[in-house]
């Protein structure tokens, strides 16, 4: 199989994935939504179907949608990513580059579908949730440790479950994002995807968002929270890359 549809693949599987993913926040959080208000669960089970949807979609490359999945099964020691898709420089970068841009897509796509409700929509920190995660209580050492500790979780049992015939496919994945978001979301809202987080902050960056201050007047400017923006990266990468370490020695 050729790189470049290694490269659609992640795209659209990882375009769909956070079309759906921004997607339920932007329903539980902007105004005058159907969903308004929907509650933490809602927003795990969006994702997880997200999850879901993106895996089947981008079956060829292997469903990775998540450059830490694509560091764990680098670190596995595995020969391939995906069938007829050898680990490699060139393979390693491809992958990367279809999360990433997917993952943007995806995030200006929900941007399109919820554009009434960011307008109506009069708190900044509730249109980056959006786009990005941030944490409960911000301390950059403990969140990064809570993403390593999620993200390992992740990597971890889908290497396993490539290991064991379940026959469920990506539903099993699904409700692994569930459940690592019920479980361990709370305190940074679980990127636990590195391209996830930071595909969609460029976005919010980059798209006509407008803000307005105290006085009720637009004043044009956002803040799309760069300082802690390495952590949601950082955290999956390291979290992915040990779990591909001990999975190498577990199975």
């Amino acid at each position: 199989m050729g790189l470049g549809t290694v490269f659609l693949s992640e795209v659209l599987g990882t375009g769909v994935l956070l079309l759906l993913g921004a997607g339920v926040v932007a329903n539980v959080l902007l105004a005058k939504t159907k969903g308004f208000d929907g509650g933490w669960l809602l927003i795990n089970f969006g994702w997880g179907l997200g999850v879901f949807a993106g895996v089947y979609i981008a079956y060829k490359s292997g469903g990775h949608l998540n450059p830490a999945v694509t560091v764990g099964i680098l670190a596995s020691g595995a020969e391939e990513y995906a069938p007829g898709v050898p680990v490699g420089v060139a393979s390693t970068l491809v992958y990367f580059a279809g999360e990433m841009l997917g993952a943007f897509l995806g995030a200006v796509l929900a941007w399109l579908a919820y554009k009434p409700h960011f307008d109506e929509t009069p708190d900044e920190g509730l249109k980056l949730a959006v786009f990005s995660t941030g944490p409960a209580i911000r301390s950059h050492t403990w969140n990064l440790v809570c993403e390593i500790i999620g993200t390992f979780v992740l990597v971890f049992v889908v290497l396993a479950l490539g290991k064991t015939p379940t026959q469920l496919g990506p539903l099993a994945v699904a409700m692994l994002v569930v459940g690592i978001g019920a479980s361990l979301g709370g305190p940074t809202g679980y990127a636990i995807n590195p391209a996830r987080d930071l595909g969609p902050r460029i976005a919010h960056a980059l798209l006509p968002l407008s803000y307005k201050g105290a006085d009720g007047q637009s004043t044009g400017k956002k803040d799309s929270d760069w300082g802690y923006a390495w952590v949601p990266v950082a955290g999956p990468l390291i979290g992915g890359a040990l779990a591909g370490v001990v999975a190498s020695l577990a199975f």
